[in-house]
Order: structure tokens, then sequence, then C-alpha cells
């Protein structure tokens, strides 16, 4: 399985992210690449470059965009997601997040333990719909799934 050995994040058309959201994309890009599995399928008969690969994702006309190169600089693929799909699992997810934050300087460590239990919930369903939308463009494990959503999370912030 090829995996991402890079990846930048166009967040320049967003706001400066909050102290919790700026955290929340470290770990995730951190996370991603110390383990994570990638690979573009072979399509229409064209051939497919093997990772590993470098991942430029960004909001562009409303639309999610991965753009792959391998790494060594040759564009490999490049595909639009409708943002429509995520719009409600992004807006539950900050919800939560939110709760979670505010929770973890206020409350016990066992209604931490609940809300955590319900964030890790919502991000699993984020990392679902994700898992769906690049099926036959990418092949992605569950835990890449979880950290590209993340990243999504972190764009569709200020979008």
């Amino acid at each position: 399985m090829s995996y991402i050995a890079r990846i930048d994040i166009d967040d320049s058309n967003l706001p400066p992210p909050t102290p919790e959201i700026d955290q929340e994309r470290k770990v995730a890009v951190f996370d991603l690449l110390e383990e994570n599995s990638f690979d573009l399928p072979r399509r229409e008969g064209r051939e497919v470059p093997d990772g590993p690969y470098a991942l430029d994702l960004s909001i562009r006309d409303k639309r999610l965009v991965f753009d792959v190169a391998v790494n060594e600089g040759d564009k490999a693929a490049e595909f639009h997601l409708s943002l429509s799909p995520f719009r409600q699992v992004v807006k539950d997810y900050w919800a939560i997040c939110e709760s979670y934050f505010d929770a973890v300087k206020n409350l016990p460590p066992s209604q931490i333990e609940t809300i955590d239990m319900a964030r890790r919930g919502i991000h699993n369903e984020g990392a679902r719909v994700l898992q769906e939308r690049l099926e036959g463009k990418a092949e992605i494990d569950t835990d890449t799934a979880r950290r590209l959503f993340t990243l999504i999370c972190v764009l569709h912030f200020g979008g």
C-alpha cells in the first residue's frame, strides 16, 4: 500500500485558527505523516504512479480539492469533492469539539470522557463519509480517513 509522505493545506483564504483548531491540525498532520495508507486505484486502463505521494488539500470554488503528486513532484491525480455531504458532520464535529474544549477546563474526568466518546463517534462518521466520497478515487484506511477528516474540518471551518 502506498502512503502520503507530505501534506500541504491551503488555508490562505481562511481566518487565523483558534489555538484549539491549530492544535487539532498539528496533531492530525503529525499522526497522518507518522502512519497512513493512501493509494490511487488503476482506472480506465490508465497507469497510476505508485507512491509515496504528496497531497495538497484545499477548498476551491466551494469544492474540496485533493491534488496528488508523486513525491518527486509529478502530478498523479486531482479530484474535487462536493462539500455538501460533509457540512452537517463538520458542524456537529466542531460543536462537540467546543463542548470538549470547555469540558477539559471545567468538568470532572467522567464527564469529559462522555463528551470525548461522542466526539469520537462523530469523527468516525466523518471518516466514513470521506471514505465513501473517495471510493474509486483513492483507497484509504479508517485511521487515515479520520486524520484527513480532521484536516477537512480545519479547512471547512473558514469556508
